[in-house]
């Protein structure tokens, strides 16, 4: 039997390696699994090495307190596809563990799924890369042509976040569970990683009460990530009205729709709400000492990706010192207040979301057929 070895290491990876996988066996029935990746891929049958939370950690400060368990995680990892032996080995986003286990695994075929963000911040990186993996399938459409430049070979395959269905959510059915009649809805997107929520969720905190003064009625929904859950449960049982939590994502689909506006962190979640429409102000906010070296390296002009696909600021970005609640409450009241502000956020994302699809199949099968066109050959 052929042997898929995949490693993700946090929540967005661990969609896109479901999703691939289901995509593999629909074309290979044969094939088998194994790896790394959280509950998702667990449900398409993947037995974990170990749980893929350990790995969901960004950042310098945020990383040094937790070496020695990446250390250990990477050692198991290894010693693990030695004794497997896998077909090919696909490292899905996380190119931090991703492309040192590439550099340290024996020869075998090697796919990494999702482009290293080098054309964003520490463009030097791509001197290390030769060698590294037989294909590297790229989620943006213009990845290809920067890595080209760089003389590596890549392929577009489209992005998964148009197999998400966060487009198809049912309104009413949402604001009749809820019984929120036309109140106002905001949504409200702290993130999958532990840093991510316990730096954003004070701050979304304080803004939901300043903008609770300025828009009558406002009721707020919070989606729930697996890893994070309990945190941010525990954290929003303190607020004064607390969000309204929400738990899957047929849940979290149908409060998009329902949704005026979001303040969510950078990352896939904005073209999420740009494919299900929902205007949106995105902040973020790091360790001091992450923030100060990577403003040292970074190239870009935008850090949201709806900004960088379209080249420039449609949705603000609100990030360290910025991202305040008084800031994020005046970005949101904006947005609700104004529905001609969110009409053009919304006819901007329609080309974005556009630019997103590979030809002729989804972006999963599109992932899929690339690999088992290198299992069917040999390695490069």
């Amino acid at each position: 039997m052929t042997l898929v070895y995949l490693v993700a290491g946090e929540q967005s990876g661990d969609v896109l390696g479901a999703r691939l996988m289901a995509a593999l066996r629909a074309a290979r029935p044969d094939l088998a699994f194994a790896g790394v990746g959280g509950p998702r891929m667990q449900a398409q049958g993947l037995q974990s090495l170990f749980p893929m939370r350990d790995l969901a950690v960004m950042g310098l400060a945020e990383v040094l307190p937790r070496l020695a368990l990446l250390r250990r995680r990477m050692a198991e990892t290894v010693a693990d596809i030695e004794a497997k032996r896998p077909d090919v080995v696909v490292t899905v986003d996380s190119p931090s563990f991703g492309l040192r286990l590439l550099r340290r695994i024996p020869r075998c075929r090697r796919v990494q799924y999702v482009a290293p963000q080098a054309w964003g911040w520490r463009e030097g990186r791509v001197r290390r890369f030769p060698g590294l993996w037989d294909r590297l399938l790229c989620l943006l459409p213009f990845e290809p042509g920067f890595f080209a430049r760089h003389g590596l070979a890549a392929s577009f395959v489209g992005h998964p976040v148009l197999e998400s269905g966060a487009d198809r959510g049912d309104a009413a059915s949402f604001r009749a569970r809820h019984a929120l009649g036309d109140a106002p809805l905001l949504l409200l997107m702290p993130g999958s990683r532990h840093s991510e929520i316990s730096r954003l969720l004070p701050v979304y905190r304080d803004a939901l009460a300043l903008l609770r003064a300025r828009v009558p009625g406002l009721v707020a929904a919070m989606p729930l990530s697996a890893n994070v859950a309990e945190a941010v449960r525990d954290s929003v049982a303190g607020w004064p009205q607390p969000p309204i939590l929400l738990a899957g994502l047929d849940e979290k689909h149908d409060a998009y729709a329902a949704a005026a506006a979001a303040i969510t962190k950078s990352g896939t979640s904005t073209l999420e709400l740009a494919l299900a429409g929902v205007p949106m102000a995105v902040a973020y906010r790091v360790h001091p000492l992450t923030a100060a070296l990577v403003r040292r390296m970074i190239t870009l002009d935008h850090v949201a990706m709806v900004n960088v696909l379209a080249g420039r600021e449609i949705v603000p970005e609100l990030l360290q010192e910025n991202c305040s609640p008084e800031r994020l409450a005046a970005a949101a009241a904006a947005l609700i207040g104004d529905p001609a502000a969110g009409a053009t956020q919304r006819d901007a994302f329609r080309a974005i979301v556009a630019s997103l699809a590979p030809t002729g199949r989804t972006p999963s099968e599109a992932a899929a057929a690339e690999i088992l066109t290198l299992l069917d050959g040999a390695p490069g």
